[in-house]
């Protein structure tokens, strides 16, 4: 009667295919990681900027007041959550407290430090600076990625 089983040849045969398969499927893998943290910075900068416009625009409505310098963007991103007190007619801080909040949370540049708090994940822009040499300042009017990568499409993160 003759034993049944595999032989070595046998084996080797199909861990070789296996290899070949995994090796094959890895490159897809990271960039699908890749194009979901794309897709996450694309979303954070797009949430950030509407926020930054939408203080903007309250504070030429009058509902907020202006930074201390008389700009019209918020002096730091965690404002954003931490809210702004609304004016009332006067344009005095209202006496019920209420506040403006533009933000439930901070997004993470996804390409950032995890040990970093979220505004520091991105780097800042002040109203003053020349758009070819975006700096911080006194305000926030522009986020950008801290990232030094380039993009699946061969842009760079930080210039988006």
């Amino acid at each position: 009667m003759r034993a049944r089983g595999f032989t070595l040849i046998e084996m080797v045969v199909v861990v070789a295919i296996v290899g070949v398969l995994a090796a094959a499927a890895v490159p897809v893998v990271e960039i699908s990681v890749r194009r979901v943290q794309e897709k996450s910075l694309r979303e954070g900068l797009r949430v950030l900027r509407t926020a930054l416009d939408a203080y903007k625009s309250a504070v030429e409505a009058k509902r907020i007041a202006a930074g201390a310098d008389g700009s019209v963007w918020p002096p730091q991103l965690a404002l954003l959550v931490e809210g702004v007190p609304v004016l009332d007619e006067q344009g005095r801080a209202a006496a019920d407290g209420k506040r403006l909040y533009l933000l439930r949370r901070l997004p993470r540049d996804p390409f950032a430090d995890a040990a970093l708090a979220a505004a520091d994940t991105w780097a800042q822009r002040a109203s003053t600076s020349p758009p070819d040499a975006p700096q911080p300042g006194n305000d926030v009017f522009d986020v950008a990625s801290r990232s030094s990568l380039q993009a699946l499409d061969g842009s760079n993160y930080r210039d988006w």
